[in-house]
């Protein structure tokens, strides 16, 4: 996904938010390599990426239950999280910022990585330095939940994976109650090659995974279809993929997996994600019990000034469709 970054833009068991088992590595309770349906949560949860640094009064638009902060990444060249790479994780505006986010009623989860700067693992010499970078942000944040946005030229550095995936499990064994979610792209064709290798590499080093979360978006020029489709044909293609690399059973599947589009105008030309694909995205994940849907973003979840705002500024600060504010938050949240 885009970043928060100046200008304002913008395996052991897999799952353990959605089904209480084991991992790749072990055998869950009915030693089946997947998991029963029973006690399976239902509910689809709505989690907006909001920015961390600059509070929008579309935030509370359909009362989230999490909001996904983005991003903390390196300040550039050393092992020091910051948010968007420039501010303190202590920053006084941030943490007032979060406190709020949490007194009306959302809970928090610390988005790191996404389409600009340096992820962390590119750049921290260690499993331990890199764990140790996590955690202060998780805890500048007061958060147990972590989401690892990684796309780009972070997702084809199988060193950086390797590290990370080092890193994240020694993290959770810190933590037990660590919960983890990678955001990834993907197409209408599925997960590709380097998102799958991502989470082979989790499952290698125990990593325990609450939810994979796809990137409904930006699929490229040839794709001038129903971007509400695309999602959904997307999801389903993921879906038997995820199946197969954790052998879970479809309802734990579906109930491990996260949605998130792109609200409005995408950073590819003929594709505009509409209300009314919202809505159906929404329908969707509720039939299948997807864990939770997602937009980028709330800033965004507004009309441009003057209904014809150039594709820079859709991209940045609105939606680039006619819309009321908060619209496509209400949507999302059903």
């Amino acid at each position: 996904m885009p970043s928060f970054r100046k200008p304002l833009a913008g395996l052991t068991c897999l799952f353990a938010l959605a089904a209480a088992g084991c991992s790749a590595g072990s055998k869950d309770a009915g030693d089946s390599g997947g998991s029963t349906d029973a006690a399976q949560p239902s509910h689809t949860a709505y989690a907006p990426y909001v920015s961390a640094t600059d509070a929008s009064a579309n935030d509370s638009a359909g009362s989230p239950s999490t909001y996904n902060l983005a991003f903390v990444i390196s300040d550039g060249s050393t092992c020091t999280p910051k948010w968007n790479g420039e501010d303190a994780l202590t920053d006084a505006a941030v943490t007032s910022r979060i406190a709020k986010l949490k007194t009306d009623g959302g809970d928090v989860r610390v988005s790191f990585g996404g389409a600009s700067g340096k992820e962390l693992a590119s750049v921290c010499d260690s499993a331990s330095a890199l764990a140790a970078a996590y955690g202060k942000a998780l805890d500048a944040a007061g958060t147990t939940r972590a989401d690892f946005d990684i796309e780009g030229d972070e997702l084809t550095d199988a060193d950086s994976v390797a590290l990370r995936s080092k890193a994240i499990a020694l993290l959770q064994k810190q933590r037990s109650d660590l919960e983890v979610t990678f955001t990834l792209p993907v197409m209408p064709s599925g997960l590709d090659a380097d998102s799958l290798a991502l989470l082979d590499s989790a499952n290698q080093y125990d990593v325990q995974v609450s939810t994979v979360n796809l990137m409904t978006m930006n699929y490229g020029e040839s794709y001038d279809g129903d971007m509400g489709d695309y999602a959904l044909t997307s999801a389903k293609a993921a879906h038997t993929q995820l199946k197969k690399v954790f052998g879970l059973s479809d309802a734990s599947a579906w109930q491990g997996m996260a949605l998130t589009s792109m609200l409005g105008v995408n950073d590819v030309d003929n594709e505009t994600f509409s209300l009314s694909d919202a809505a159906q995205v929404r329908s969707f994940a509720e039939e299948k019990g997807i864990a939770w849907v997602s937009m980028w973003s709330t800033f965004r979840d507004q009309q441009c000034a003057d209904g014809k705002a150039s594709r820079d500024d859709a991209a940045t600060n609105c939606s680039g469709v006619e819309q009321s504010s908060g619209a496509f938050g209400k949507a999302f949240a059903g």
